[in-house]
């Protein structure tokens, strides 16, 4: 029983840690659907997570133009990346280069 209860109280002042520090980011959603991302362009903080959804029928890809990431989206399908350092980054489909987003990431201090 006690065990049980020093478990929840560490599991409560986790979370009270990650909610007051920052800990765990916010995972912010960009739909695809019709050949566009939605929002194309988007602010989040350090830490954040984009999730994009495949609302289409076909693959996707969220590709800097720079090459520092690239994320494949299967049609009907998410898939997300963490940002963890501030700066803006223009983005596109691999498959459909006029698919095209903006992705700022602020500083979170």
């Amino acid at each position: 029983m006690r065990t049980a209860f020093q478990c929840a109280a560490l599991l409560v002042a986790l979370q009270i840690m990650s909610a007051r520090f920052g800990i765990a980011g916010e995972v912010v959603k960009v739909k695809i659907t019709g050949l566009a991302f939605s929002p194309a362009e988007i602010t989040i903080r350090e830490g954040d997570t984009i999730e994009w959804v495949n609302g289409d029928f076909i693959d996707h890809t969220a590709t800097a133009d720079d090459g520092s990431w690239d994320v494949v989206v299967a049609e009907s399908r998410s898939a997300r990346l963490r940002f963890d350092h501030a700066g803006t980054t223009k983005y596109f489909c691999r498959f459909h280069p006029d698919m095209t987003g903006t992705v700022h990431v602020i500083a979170d201090r």
